[in-house]
């Protein structure tokens, strides 16, 4: 495979991986390292020094942001840890289609409402106060959207990083 075509195919890998941030459940930081390290066994590590370092601290700032995030918007909106539990449980059933209402929405929209769902069940069990339940779930949800665009960001300012640091190889 040319070379160019290769340089091209990885682009596109991390662009994937970029979404991948901001979209739940789709891998996202660790595409664009994986991209970087093919380009560099093929190309040599010298010359992705700087952007394999970059990718890396990505990935481990993504996964800091993203429990970082839904902690932070579960403590704003008064969430106990019943509320985070029902938000992961939530996830993990709105992923895998468990949630009646979205075997036809498909993972990405259980996994929207999935945590909503789930945040809201988990602290009312806590709380028995719905009107708090509901501003917990909100809380829980708006914090992990906010911390999925924040990884969107670092994915794409690491894929940046990687195209100036390698153009033109």
């Amino acid at each position: 495979m040319p070379t160019l075509t290769l340089y091209w195919l990885l682009v596109l890998l991390m662009v994937v991986g970029i979404i991948g941030a901001v979209v739940p459940g789709l891998p996202g930081s660790s595409l664009i390292v994986v991209g970087v390290l093919i380009w560099g066994f093929v190309n040599g590590f010298a010359s992705i020094s700087t952007a394999l370092i970059v990718t890396v601290l990505v990935l481990l700032l993504s996964v800091g942001v993203d429990l970082l995030a839904a902690y932070l918007g579960a403590k704003q909106a008064g969430a106990s840890r019943w509320g985070q539990i029902g938000a992961i449980i939530g996830f993990f059933l709105g992923f895998f289609g468990l949630l009646p209402a979205f075997l036809l929405g498909g993972p990405l929209l259980g996994m929207l409402v999935g945590p909503l769902l789930g945040a809201i069940i988990g602290e009312y069990f806590y709380c028995r106060d719905f009107q708090r339940s509901v501003k917990a779930g909100i809380g829980i949800v708006v914090g992990t959207l906010l911390g999925n665009l924040i990884q969107g960001a670092l994915a794409l300012g690491a894929v940046i990083v990687f195209l100036v640091t390698t153009w033109p190889y």
